[in-house]
């Protein structure tokens, strides 16, 4: 067991003995001990489309439009370069698993099939041009859609490695 865990377990078992037992539930006792529950997604209201919370550029877009203040228009043009990218990324994860099934078409033949490979292999290249050029269109239509002060503000968060591309 990690030393981390020690002091909660043993709160826990004091608890516990407390009336505070499994079937408790999620009480006051409960909320003062460990803050309020989270709630879900579908819990919390927090799905408008019928997917997911997470699922999409709802959460980036927030975050890019509180830290870069950024106004009405500017949050229309991001959430649509971001809903691009998105598409092109999950064309990218496509392409991906089409040619992981090739290459291994290919392994489980008798005799190895080096031009299927070199196939699959092309296909895999492709794609990542294709994912690399919508990458750098849309950094530019960003950086249309923001002033200079935004731009270093963003140039700041993709250096850090808070946000990444």
């Amino acid at each position: 067991m990690h030393p981390g865990f020690i002091h909660w377990w043993q709160q826990r078992e004091r608890r516990r003995g407390a009336g505070c037992g499994s079937s408790a539930g999620w009480g006051a006792e409960a909320e003062a001990w460990f803050g309020p529950r989270w709630h879900g997604p579908h819990e919390a209201g927090d799905v408008e489309s019928g997917l997911p919370a997470g699922f999409g550029v709802r959460r980036p877009l927030r975050f890019l439009a509180y830290k870069l203040d950024l106004n009405d228009e500017q949050v229309a043009e991001l959430a649509a370069i971001l809903d691009e990218l998105k598409i092109e990324r999950a064309q990218a994860a496509v392409d991906q698993r089409r040619t992981t099934s090739a290459l291994a078409d290919a392994l489980s033949r008798h005799d190895f099939d080096a031009a299927r490979a070199a196939e699959a292999g092309e296909g895999r290249l492709k794609s990542a041009e294709r994912l690399r050029d919508a990458v750098i269109r849309a950094l530019g239509r960003i950086h249309k859609a923001l002033d200079d002060d935004q731009r270093k503000k963003l140039a700041t968060l993709i250096r850090t490695g808070i946000l990444t591309i």
